[in-house]
């Protein structure tokens, strides 16, 4: 994992939710940008608040346990 208080030039990110988010609050999910060397992470409740970002072998990791 990365953690730096900023990841590169956040401005120029995408975010997207999981079509899995199951919630009566759209905005109770987790978003997610994606860069040929980064995968960024941040609240969705808190679009300018801490970010996450992970290696792509420590996002494939940690996918890889969430969907067993």
């Amino acid at each position: 994992m990365i953690r730096k208080a900023s990841a590169g030039d956040a401005s120029a990110l995408v975010w997207f939710k999981s079509s899995h988010s199951d919630s009566s609050d759209i905005n109770d999910c987790v978003e997610v940008a994606m860069t040929p060397r980064t995968i960024h992470v941040r609240d969705s409740k808190n679009a300018s608040g801490p970010r996450l970002a992970l290696s792509p072998a420590t996002w494939a990791g940690f996918i890889t346990h969430v969907t067993r």
